[in-house]
This record gives C-alpha cells, sequence and structure tokens, in this order.
C-alpha cells in the first residue's frame, strides 16, 4: 500500500507535474516500499515524463524497458523517439530495441529515415558488444546490403562485379560472409538461437568438427534439463514431454556424428553413454534415425547386419532391438526392416524365423532397399524349382530388375543368367516389310504377333501359340508354349525401353477378351500357320527344324 509521500506523488503525476510523473515512473521501475515493482505501469508514467523533454525519462527508457514490454504498448511506434535519443546519448542497450522496434513494423508503418536509423543503431549495438543485437542483424545483414547497393554506392572497376560478376551476386557473396561473421560473434556471446543456427549451417555443409562445436553443448543442455524415470527394464519414459522437434534432431545429430569415424578415428573423444543417451532419448521422441541406431545398438550390428564388438561386452538384446526396429521401420526406414530380417536369421536369436525373415526382407525391398531386392531376387531365382514356384522367376527378375536400378552389379550379373534381352527376329522382320496395309487391317491378330516376334526375337511357334493375355508380366515378357509344344522351355525376355513397353501394349489391347487357344477366334496351329503362309508365300520357306516343329504342332492341335 502507497505511503503518505508515493500518495503525493501520484497525485502530482496525475496532475501533470514532471518531477512527480519521473519519480513515480522510477518508483514503479526500481519498486518502492508501498509500490509495486511493474516495468509496464513505469513506462507509462517515463513515457508522460519524456513528452514533457524530461531527458532522465527518455534515458531511464532506453536503459531499463526492454522490448517485450515496449512492443505490448499501445503504440510501439511511437515509443522509438525515446530509444533513438538514449541510443544518441550513448546507450547501445536502446539501439537495439529501437532497432527491433522498428524491424518488426510493416516497412509502410515507418519512415524510411527512421527505418536507416534504426539499422545504424543495431550496427552499433553490435559492433559494442551485444550478443542479441549481433543476432539480429545476422539476420537483416541481407537487407541493409541490398539498401545500400541501391542508395547509389556502385562497385568500383576493381571489384568483381565489373569483370562480369553481376552486382546480384557480389551481395550474395557479401550477404553470406557477413551473416556468418555477425552469427558466430552472436553465438560466442550465447545466443541460443545462433548457437543453433550456427550448427544447422555446420551439419549442411558436412562440417562436423563445426557442427560439435556448436550442438554438443546444446545437446548436453537438452539431457541436463529433462526429468527421467525408469519403468522397469524397459528404457527411460520421459516424465513431461519437453523436447522440441528441434532439440529432438539435435540430439539426434549429436549421436549420429559422434558415432562416425574417420581413418579409424572419431570424431572426437566419445563417451559411448553420453552417444546412448542421446539416441535413447530422441528413439523416446519418436525421432526415427534414432529409433534405428538405438535397435542397432541392442542388436549389436550394422546396418548390414553384420556383428560388430559391444565396448561393455554385453551381449544383443534382440526383443529390445525388434521393438526400436520395428518402430523406425514404421516410419518408413527400409534400413529397420532389412536389419529386422537379418535378426530373425540369428541361430542365436531364440525365436529364429526364416519366414519372418522373408517377410521383414520384402518389406525392406518395397521401401526401396537395394540389398533386400537383390536378396529377395536371388531368393525367388533359387525356389523357381521348388512345388507351386515355378512363378518364382518371374519375381525374381523384378526384384533383381530394381535392384539393378540402384546399381547393383550383382544384379546385373545375375539377370544376364536368367534373363534374355529383347532381339530382333530375322523372319518377323522379313515377314513385317512384306505386309502391306489391307493384309494388317484384314488379318490383325496374325500382325500383331509377327511384330511381336520381330521385337522380341520369338521363333514362328512361339508367335503363334503365346497367349497374350498371360504373357505380359509388366516388367518382362514370359514366353512359355510348353502345353502345345512340351519339347519348348519356358524363359523370360526384360522390358528395358520405352519402344518396347508401348509396342507389348498395343498388341495386348488388342488381344484383350480375347480367347487365344484352339476355341479361340485364330483357331488351331494348322489354321494359324496356314493364314501366316497365305499372306507371306515366303513362309513356307522354313528351315528344317521349324517344318519339323510346324509337324508336330499341327498334329497335337488337329
Amino acid at each position: 500500500m502507497a505511503n503518505r509521500e508515493e500518495l503525493a506523488i501520484i497525485r502530482g503525476a496525475r496532475g501533470g507535474q514532471v518531477t512527480s510523473q519521473l519519480a513515480l515512473g522510477k518508483r514503479y521501475l526500481f519498486g518502492g516500499e508501498g509500490l509495486p515493482h511493474s516495468v509496464p505501469t513505469a513506462l507509462h508514467w517515463l513515457d508522460r515524463a519524456a513528452r514533457q523533454e524530461c531527458q532522465e525519462a527518455w534515458m531511464l527508457i532506453g536503459s531499463h524497458i526492454p522490448f517485450a514490454v515496449a512492443q505490448q504498448s499501445a503504440d510501439p511506434v511511437a515509443l522509438c523517439i525515446w530509444y533513438e535519443r538514449a541510443f544518441d546519448a550513448g546507450v547501445p542497450e536502446a539501439g537495439l530495441v529501437l532497432s527491433r522496434l522498428v524491424l518488426a513494423q510493416d516497412q509502410q508503418v515507418v519512415e524510411h529515415a527512421l527505418r536507416d536509423k534504426a539499422l545504424k543503431a543495431l550496427q552499433a549495438a553490435a559492433h559494442a558488444g551485444l550478443a542479441d543485437a549481433q543476432w539480429l542483424l545476422a539476420q537483416h545483414t541481407a537487407a541493409d546490403l541490398t539498401t545500400i547497393y541501391n542508395a547509389g554506392e556502385q562497385p568500383s572497376p576493381e571489384e568483381p562485379s565489373a569483370q562480369g560478376v553481376t552486382p546480384e551476386a557480389t551481395i550474395a557473396a557479401a550477404d553470406q560472409e557477413a551473416t556468418l561473421e555477425w552469427a558466430v560473434r552472436a553465438a560466442d556471446g550465447g545466443v541460443l538461437q545462433a548457437q543453433r543456427a550456427m550448427a544447422d549451417h555446420a551439419w549442411e555443409i558436412g562440417d562436423h568438427a563445426g557442427f560439435l562445436r556448436w550442438a554438443l553443448p546444446l545437446a548436453r543442455q537438452v539431457v541436463y534439463r529433462g526429468q527421467f524415470q525408469m519403468h522397469g527394464a524397459d528404457a527411460p519414459k520421459l516424465a513431461t514431454r519437453y523436447l522440441t522437434d528441434e532439440d529432438v534432431k539435435l540430439l539426434s545429430r549429436c549421436a549420429q556424428i559422434l558415432t562416425l569415424t574417420g581413418d579409424g578415428e572419431p570424431v572426437e573423444p566419445v563417451d559411448p553413454a553420453e552417444v546412448h543417451r542421446f539416441w535413447e532419448i530422441a528413439a523416446q521422441e519418436e525421432d526415427k534415425s534414432a529409433q534405428l541406431a538405438l535397435g542397432l545398438w541392442f542388436a549389436r550390428m550394422d546396418a548390414d547386419g553384420i556383428r560388430i564388438a559391444s565396448g561393455s561386452g554385453a551381449s544383443a538384446n534382440f526383443k529390445k532391438a525388434i521393438r526400436w526396429l520395428t518402430l523406425a521401420g514404421e516410419q518408413g526406414l527400409a534400413d529397420a526392416w532389412y536389419a529386422l530380417s537379418r535378426i530373425y536369421l540369428k541361430p542365436e536369436f531364440s525365436q529364429r524365423s526364416v519366414a519372418m525373415a522373408q517377410t521383414h526382407l520384402e518389406r525392406a525391398a518395397e521401401m526401396g532397399h537395394g540389398t533386400a531386392q537383390l536378396e529377395c531376387g536371388a531368393s525367388a531365382w533359387r525356389t523357381r524349382r521348388t512345388q507351386g514356384g515355378e512363378a518364382n522367376d518371374v519375381r525374381a527378375v523384378y526384384w533383381l530388375q530394381k535392384a539393378a536400378a540402384q546399381g547393383s552389379t550383382d544384379a546385373v550379373a545375375l539377370l544376364e543368367k536368367i534373363a534374355l534381352r529383347a532381339r530382333p527376329a530375322a523372319w518377323a522382320e522379313q515377314a513385317l516389310r512384306q505386309l502391306t496395309r489391307d493384309q494388317i487391317n484384314s488379318h490383325p491378330f496374325v500382325a500383331a504377333r509377327i511384330e511381336l516376334a520381330a521385337l522380341f526375337g520369338l521363333s514362328r511357334a512361339e508367335a503363334l501359340l503365346l497367349d497374350l493375355n498371360s504373357a505380359d508380366q509388366g516388367h518382362c515378357l514370359l514366353v512359355d508354349i510348353r502345353a502345345n509344344y512340351g519339347r519348348s522351355k519356358r524363359y523370360l525376355i526384360l522390358l528395358e525401353t520405352g519402344q518396347e513397353r508401348q509396342v507389348l501394349d498395343r498388341i495386348t489391347r488388342l488381344f484383350e477378351d480375347v480367347d487365344c487357344g484352339v476355341n479361340g477366334p485364330e483357331g488351331n496351329y494348322r489354321q494359324r500357320l496356314y493364314r501366316l503362309k497365305s499372306l507371306l508365300p515366303s513362309a513356307d520357306q522354313a528351315d528344317p527344324a521349324e517344318a519339323e516343329q510346324d509337324e508336330q504342332l499341327a498334329a497335337a492341335w488337329g
């Protein structure tokens, strides 16, 4: 409660006495015997005193009223004059608040001269060593440089812009250099945002040592702030969720770099317990990279499934490994599913399951894991001769093509063994040249089969008997006429070009919903061969092997 003296000051202040307004503002600013400490109220009375040209009032405003309080006032722009005067009187803190007030406003609200003055005040505050001013200047360097250039400070002939470098490039280079300089100084001054920004910059350019310089102390602060409680044998649970996405990213990145090695040596001395804690906290906060790393750590293996030695000497904990790897996999990490497939194949794992391993392997392959695709392809090829596994050659080609597209030389080598490349058939190319437009229109099925043989290298019997509804497998052409000619072989032809895909699409659309068997519109083999020979007399001049094949097929089909 205000005492008698303070009540008299209040009455005088309300009556417009500048000395009373100044005194009341100071009482609220620093606290009085009967008046509470209230910075917003102090600003109100000091502002009224300053309007009466009280120098001490605006000096107090510039020295002691922070930006947050000034920003919340009814008219922040009107307060700029007091901060400007205090800055001119030698108070660098006033220059910082002035610049923040001006730069926070729309450019149309603030006069150009005042904005220029604010930028100069910001530079002076930064040079005076105020870390917050240095960080703010780092964020506004580009606008400042552009203003200077547009004001008429053209580059001299000796400068890069006169030698073919554009003014915009000169400004961009100076902008980056100046921004980094002020950001570093602000980070050294303890500005958290600047430190995080420098850590992000170092991460982007691959400067691991620079990243750890800024990020590692921040990561340790994050861990120190956290309060954890243990739940039995489970990993630590957060008592309260306090981590931001930036905190989680910071912990995960620190752990990643600390586990990297160069020339056999760590980036810096590593405390395994600290790295594990970083992974653990980030994993609890659902960072998928941390969950993967933690799962691999519990499994005592790397991402390729190779066992690694544990510094602690502890054995693998596959139960915990599966938990974390499953969480990472469900967030879209193919490496996690591949690692799970390796775990389920380990003989020391009590729940070893080849079926589960295959399930996880295929899931990794579906998500684009190159090694998993190669293994799926090789596995499918090995099991093609098992009961019900004949179609596995088609699946093998599918996965091997996926792996080959990612640069796997092993996949390319295996593909060359199990599938053919499309190559022209001489007889079909010759026949295709002899066909007229009228013949193609009157006998579309025969013409389409000849075109297919010319592109993919089919024999005459294969071209006439192939069931087009089942031959197109999307990624390859399945050639199989064993049902009609037992001496033939089943094989696959790769689809590798857009032209091959277009031709096959057009032909399969022609045969869509058409019975390609003996009861279909094309008839039996004798009828198909007769139609071909009637269109192309040269087809009668088949080699002896094809003639014998024709006789056998004609006899079989009637």
